[in-house]
């Protein structure tokens, strides 16, 4: 018969070795790599009004996994008007960074506390918001219009758009209220970021004649560029496009040239004629940077989208068009006159961004659209 004293002994004994065993699993387990939830990746399109913006942003808002927003920073320009574009550019920053990291408290500055979702800007281009958890009436895979999204989805709360936020892979923002890419350094660097920059230029001959068919809608626009005095006037629109042109010539030298570690892999320069020429190719280049999939129906849609027979002649409106021909249409509807202005003041910017300067009227009306392009990218 066993001892107490020895029994005693063989208890504390298994008592000591169960907590040795529990304390080295616990510390195994607190060691062990946890499952961690991919970071997501955020997405900047920058570009200026009458660019192709508008379409380059619907082909990452119609993406499934990505949450997407149209310009935000009108929001900050519309309440902070009487300022230039340079004093507004920390508060746009500010913006972006905070809709990047979902967190949508940032809006209560520039809007009534009494929000609804569809007081955002453009809120109803973004698929996003118009599909779960934002609207229960279109599933996260369809396709939306921004007609058929208005018409649905607009009665739900502003804490929606921070809620659907939260549950996708990718934030893409578009805007147009950036002319320095150093404004951006902050953003590349945070670690709490990983951001990607798509930088949309068009030909500025076709700007121009756009922004002439919508001067009315980018009036105060134009008044922050370069202030009201310089908009007036009949050199008044090549003022607002010289200052454009030189912004795209320091966000590309300092894009391109990468001299900062942070940029490498996460600056891509797009030109809006290249899309149009090749939607489906520049689509999935476009996909492959933000690391995104390229799926049957978006090469569908990319497809229908850009090979309508609309001319494109609503502002602001994504329908289907002839995308290659509206592009190109300023070649017809822009006298010679007003071409040459604009080459004058965006040279610069035309000789570095690979367009080729029309010398006459003759060739204006005879070059071919290969012959507009000075190099590739």
């Amino acid at each position: 018969v066993m001892k107490p004293r020895m029994v005693q002994v063989l208890l504390i004994l298994a008592v000591l070795s169960f907590l040795l065993i529990h304390f080295h699993f616990l510390h195994c387990s607190n060691n062990a790599p946890m499952e961690k939830k991919p970071s997501p990746v955020h997405i900047l399109i920058l570009s200026s009004w009458r660019s192709g913006s508008s379409f380059t942003g619907q082909i990452f808002s119609q993406h499934p996994s990505v949450f997407y927003l149209m310009e935000p920073a009108w929001h900050v320009w519309v309440t902070m008007y009487q300022n230039s574009a340079e004093v507004l550019h920390m508060a746009v920053r500010d913006l972006v960074r905070s809709i990047f990291l979902c967190d949508m408290s940032v809006f209560d500055a520039y809007m009534s506390s009494q929000k609804k979702k569809s007081d955002l800007f453009q809120w109803e281009t973004s698929r996003a918001l118009c599909s779960p958890p934002a609207c229960d009436s279109f599933s996260r895979s369809d396709i939306i219009t921004a007609g058929s999204c208005r018409t649905i989805c607009g009665k739900y709360p502003f804490s929606k758009v921070e809620e659907a936020c939260k549950t996708y892979s990718h934030v893409a923002i578009k805007e147009v209220r950036f002319f320095d890419l150093k404004v951006l350094y902050p953003l590349l660097t945070d670690p709490s970021l990983n951001l990607k920059i798509i930088h949309l230029v068009r030909d500025p001959r076709a700007v121009f004649r756009s922004r002439e068919n919508t001067m009315a809608d980018l009036k105060r626009d134009s008044n922050i560029v370069v202030g009201s005095q310089r908009t007036k006037g009949e050199m008044g629109p090549y003022n607002t496009m010289q200052v454009i042109c030189k912004s795209h010539v320091e966000i590309y030298k300092a894009g391109s040239q990468a001299t900062h570690s942070f940029l490498k892999d996460r600056y891509l320069l797009l030109r809006y004629e290249d899309i149009v020429r090749d939607p489906l190719a520049r689509a999935a280049q476009m996909y492959r940077f933000a690391e995104l999939s390229f799926t049957p129906e978006l090469r569908k849609w990319v497809h229908n989208i850009t090979h309508g027979k609309g001319q494109g002649a609503q502002a602001f409106d994504i329908g289907s068009r002839d995308a290659l021909r509206v592009s190109q249409a300023w070649r017809k509807t822009l006298p010679f006159q007003k071409i040459e202005k604009v080459q004058n003041v965006c040279k610069d910017a035309m000789d570095l961004l690979g367009y080729r300067l029309v010398q006459s009227k003759e060739e204006q009306k005879n070059m071919s659209l290969d012959l507009l392009f000075a190099q590739n990218f």
